[in-house]
């Protein structure tokens, strides 16, 4: 039987080693957590820099990408499986490397097959790859997984797009007004909803349209201006383009250049 005057001795080595234990373990939470947010801040700013590409807000277009992608290897150095960090290397390749972009969502959707984001910006490469069908099945993925997203008027806007590509002008109509209604500062919905809306004749809507993507971007005063902001696209894709929504803007008496 044990001595009692051993027991507060033994209570205090073991005392003791839980606090050691502690100590060890302690470092590490905090070291894991430091690293945890070192990665989501480089994500985060590398998503800031592209949305500023994409939207046509950036001023130093190919800096601007450069850094992006400088931060999201550094973020795929300390962790290779994190979806979010793959999809956003998907929207970087779409302006750099079209062709082989649809690889990095592809592989965040191994990950993650419930990363709606993941599936959003496959669809836009798809789009971009000419193939608005493959784009708006996984618009409607994404759309699926996570129907209250924050950012729901860029859902809308890749299904209207793709809709308006395939000459469905209602549905386009129908998705690039909710996209608007979401969001009212994205142009990109506004230069849409006025391709379509003069591509199924309604030409006043369609110049209401234009009147209202002003206020918000200046900048995009003709078709050659809006290629020069938005460059990526294969030949289909710009094919298709001409055909539907360049012909609704030209229509509604959109300049060339």
């Amino acid at each position: 039987m044990m001595s009692p005057r051993l027991t507060p001795i033994l209570e205090m080595m073991r005392s003791s080693s839980r606090i050691s234990t502690l100590r060890s373990i302690i470092p590490r939470g905090i070291s894991a957590a430091q690293r945890t947010a070192s990665i989501d801040a480089r994500i985060g700013l590398a998503k800031m820099l592209l949305a500023k590409v994409n939207q046509g807000w950036s001023s130093s277009f190919q800096q601007d990408l450069a850094r992006a992608e400088q931060l999201l290897l550094e973020a795929l150095e300390r962790d290779t499986d994190l979806s979010i960090a793959h999809s956003t290397m998907g929207v970087l390749r779409r302006a750099n490397r079209l062709t082989e972009s649809r690889i990095e969502p592809e592989r965040a959707v191994a990950l993650d097959p419930n990363d709606s984001f993941a599936h959003i910006q496959l669809g836009w490469i798809r789009l971009y790859l000419g193939d608005p069908a493959a784009g708006l099945a996984e618009g409607e993925n994404a759309l699926r997984l996570s129907p209250h997203d924050p950012q729901l008027w860029g859902y809308y806007l890749q299904l209207g797009w793709c809709q308006l590509l395939s000459n469905r002008v209602d549905p386009a109509i129908d998705l690039l007004i909710k996209s608007r209604a979401e969001n009212q500062r994205l142009w990109l919905s506004h230069f849409g909803l006025a391709g379509a809306l003069g591509l199924k004749g309604d030409l006043d809507a369609a110049r209401t349209a234009l009147a209202e993507m002003r206020k918000v971007n200046p900048k995009v005063d003709s078709l050659a201006r809006f290629h020069e902001l938005r460059p990526w696209g294969n030949s289909q894709y710009w094919a298709l383009y001409e055909k539907t929504a360049a012909s609704g803007l030209r229509r509604a008496g959109f300049p060339e250049k």
